[in-house]
């Protein structure tokens, strides 16, 4: 669960609140319903939705989730797999009480182990979370993220921790203004090898 979790708290973090509960949405939907870590993952997911409904000046939207999201933490320990629980239920009980705080003030960062971490803090498998999640919500081709991480996956199991593709995914997750020019170089490198493997099938 750390990958997904740390994943989605990084893109949070980064300000793409309705983006980051596609990082725990999949590990969310896999629990058994009324176990710590779903509620625990549930309230997540509403507590990031109430703050982009805040953001998108969605009030009604906001109270409802605010007060949903409480609900789903209430009980768990102030810390929870890495995660300041009493922080976010604080800020959803304030949140709930005064939407409109998010136009004074910056939401709550989301923090694991104490630390408030952004993309650039993530290592491969966890940008490889992230680099799905913006994939599969923004105008890229998924199927390229996800070729892309596994010759990523394939390269460093070989012992190539410089593979070109590693450094591709990392910076799609991290690079927000050159996510698209990432995404095309990705491609075309994508698109050489798969071309050198099938001559090389081509061969045999």
């Amino acid at each position: 669960m750390e990958t997904a979790l740390r994943a989605g708290i990084a893109i949070y973090n980064a300000g793409d609140y309705h983006e980051a509960h596609d990082a725990w949405e999949d590990r969310w939907l896999a629990l058994d319903s009324g176990t710590d870590d779903e509620r625990f993952l549930h309230g997540l997911i509403q507590f990031t939705a109430a703050v982009h409904h805040a953001t998108e000046r969605n009030w009604a939207g906001v109270t409802g989730l605010a007060e949903s999201a409480s609900d789903y933490l209430d009980g768990l320990p102030e810390e929870y797999r890495g995660v300041d629980v009493a922080a976010a239920r604080a800020y959803l009980t304030a949140l709930n009480a005064d939407p409109e705080r998010v136009e004074r003030a910056p939401p709550l960062e989301l923090t694991h182990e104490g630390d408030a971490i952004t993309p650039d803090d993530l290592d491969f498998a966890e940008c490889a979370a992230a680099a799905a999640v913006y994939a599969e919500d923004g105008p890229f081709d998924e199927a390229v993220i996800e070729q892309g991480v596994a010759y990523a996956r394939a390269d460093l199991d070989d012992g190539d921790a410089t593979s070109p593709f590693v450094t591709f995914v990392m910076d799609f997750a991290r690079d927000e203004a050159h996510r698209g020019i990432v995404h095309q170089r990705l491609s075309e490198r994508v698109d050489r090898r798969q071309r050198r493997e099938s001559d090389v099938d081509g061969l045999f």
